[in-house]
């Protein structure tokens, strides 16, 4: 179609497969930012019809569920069936993400896997880790993989039925301590370390990762003697741009101290729209690469000193440095630097 007033919009003879891709992407930041208002908004409503003994239901069901996020989450028929959803291969397909692991896993050991960096919404993550549209499966046969997020996340009604459908738990000490310890292994915890602190990092010339502080997932790993993985998904802090945010300035104040608060932070990105290119809540089709290092051993230390715990976190830095300086050239940019 060309360029109207200085926008570029998508062709119109884009081929179905295209189109069906876009419409994934939608269908997921749909899901993200207004599943959960709208279905509440719905049960706010059948509470003023005939029909409120419905809301009463669900809301009963889901205070008795409510601690099933830290208790290793959803399992059987349902989980494989949305993993399992056509739907994510387009997804997968419109950035493109590639899935890349360095070495066989252990199908009777659990594994706790970090994953850096967050970027804005943890697309590549998502993708290999709460979907099959990465074929997690066919790469770690007889494993399941369990992603890490936001406990709030399972406290929005509806929202919280479909991403407990995609196997993910909460990111509690609790949680991820019950998906470790998970008799018989063959569990894969992936958390993402630097949380929202780090989703606010918009540098285009460099990856600023928050893990430096971050050393609560170490004494855990120490306390049930977990191997540890590094994971870094490369092009993920580039699929959408942020509003300048940088330190110091007041939308990064104001950002840091709603996050101290409310627990999120309130980030402003855009991407491209779902017919035009200028501006929108698509991401860009950018490829998005996740790289799996390799385990590192953890000996099982139930009271873990200090000193501990920092010779573990500086390992695991070490060893995420160079899953990054080694694959950086093939899937990611030379120029751009990595800070941690």
């Amino acid at each position: 179609m060309g360029k109207v007033m200085g926008v570029e919009f998508a062709p119109l003879g884009l081929p179905l497969d295209r189109r069906l891709q876009t419409s994934a992407v939608l269908f997921w930041i749909s899901t993200f930012l207004l599943f959960g208002s709208l279905f509440t908004y719905s049960l706010a409503y059948l509470f003023t019809t005939w029909y409120w003994w419905v809301s009463v239901l669900y809301l009963s069901w889901m205070a008795y569920d409510l601690e099933t996020c830290q208790k290793g989450g959803r399992r059987g028929f349902l989980v494989r069936f949305v993993r399992g959803w056509s739907i994510w291969k387009h997804y997968v397909n419109y950035f493109p993400i590639k899935f890349v692991k360095t070495c066989d896993f252990d199908p009777t050991k659990n594994y706790l896997i970090g994953s850096h960096p967050h970027g804005v919404l943890c697309s590549g993550a998502f993708a290999c880790f709460a979907t099959e549209g990465a074929n997690f499966s066919e790469k770690f046969p007889g494993m399941t993989a369990r992603l890490l997020t936001l406990e709030g996340m399972y406290w929005v009604p509806g929202y919280r039925e479909l991403i407990m459908c995609s196997g993910a738990c909460a990111a509690t000490a609790k949680g991820i301590t019950n998906l470790i310890t998970t008799p018989g292994g063959g569990t894969i915890s992936v958390l993402m370390v630097g949380g929202v602190a780090e989703s606010m990092n918009s540098d285009r010339d460099k990856i600023k990762l928050v893990l430096r502080g971050r050393k609560g997932f170490i004494k855990l790993a120490l306390r049930n003697g977990v191997e540890l993985v590094p994971s870094f998904s490369f092009g993920e802090a580039f699929i959408y741009e942020q509003v300048p945010n940088h330190e110091g300035t007041f939308l990064r104040r104001a950002q840091n101290f709603l996050r101290r608060f409310i627990g999120i932070a309130p980030i402003i990105f855009f991407g491209r729209g779902i017919f035009q290119y200028a501006v929108g809540l698509i991401p860009h089709r950018k490829p998005i690469t996740v790289v799996v290092g390799e385990p590192i051993h953890v000996d099982k230390v139930e009271d873990p000193t200090q000193e501990q715990i920092d010779e573990l976190h500086q390992k695991y830095m070490d060893a995420l440095n160079k899953l990054y300086e080694v694959n950086n050239p093939k899937y990611g940019n030379p120029e751009v630097q990595l800070i941690i």
